[in-house]
Formats: C-alpha cells, structure tokens, sequence
C-alpha cells in the first residue's frame, strides 16, 4: 500500500512587527541565472537584480538580504526542479515552490519577463495568493532528483519521436 504524502500548507510566518522584520523575496528562476524581487511590508516592491544560479551567489542574496529581516520566498516550479528550494531552506529561509498554472493573472496581462515575473511573486507571496505545491525531501525524490550522468538510461527517444524501452 502507498505511503500517502504529507500535506503541504501555506507558510505562517509569525513575527513579532515590532521586533522582527519580514522580507518577502520573488524569485524567478532560469538555467543560468535568477531575477530577485522584494516586497517589503510597507507596500515596497523593488528590484533587487539578477543573480547567477549557483549555490554561493544563493548564500550571498541570503546573507545580504536577510541581515535585518526574517526572509519568505517563493519561485515557480520549473524544469530547474528543487535543489534551490532545498538550499534556502537549509539556510534559514522560508520557502515556497509555486504551481505557474495556478498564478493569479490579470485579464489581458501577456507580457511575460523575468523581471515581471519575480515582481508579481514579492508581491503576491506577501499577500498571501500563492499556491504551493509539495517538494520531494531527497529520500523520496530519489532517482529523479538529477538527471543521469551517463547515457539515456532505460527508455531511449527515437529519432522519429517514438518511445521503446
């Protein structure tokens, strides 16, 4: 019998407003570099810049953002899968993977840039209008964390688009 997954719910950041400051980061996230957004709690939204995707430019955002603030972010599930989620959370941030399909958009709204789009995470993440979805630890993600190192493994694409095993 299936061992059934846990929930995943929205993250409840408590914070005292007086004490402790809140720092909601929007990330959008691409093979070689990541576009940074924060929304602050006053209403701000600003753009940080880009980042290269690599875990000490992470370490870096993380160091230089969180100094005075508690951090909160969020990016889009993508083909970049979770090693980045993994990473945040491991440096104190609290993070969330969103479904892109479920992002509220406006009617209309076509244009998509990096730049927008991790200005619309900040600003939605702070609202709370995000959906998550539920990220695999990296016992159950298993064989499918990384792809393989070496050669197509067992099920091979034709060049005609066919798949055989």
């Amino acid at each position: 019998m299936a061992e059934a997954r846990p929930e995943q719910s929205y993250i409840v950041v408590e914070a005292d407003p007086v004490s402790e400051r809140i720092r909601y980061v929007g990330l959008d996230v691409s093979k070689a570099s990541i576009q940074v957004a924060v929304a602050e709690p006053d209403g701000s939204v600003t753009e940080y810049g880009s980042i290269a995707n690599d875990p000490e430019a992470v370490r870096k955002l993380v160091r230089n953002l969180g100094k005075a603030a508690k951090l909160v972010s969020a990016y889009e599930a993508g083909p970049t899968g979770y090693p980045l989620h993994r990473q945040l959370v491991q440096l104190g941030v609290a993070n969330v993977v969103i479904a892109p399909s479920l992002m509220p958009k406006r009617p209309g709204d076509r244009v998509k840039t990096d730049r927008r789009d991790a200005i619309q995470l900040a600003r939605l993440l702070r609202s709370g209008d995000l959906t998550p979805v539920w990220v695999p630890d990296q016992a159950q993600a298993g064989p499918f964390a990384y792809p393989p190192a070496a050669g197509p493994g067992p099920w091979v694409v034709k060049k005609l688009g066919g798949i055989r095993r």
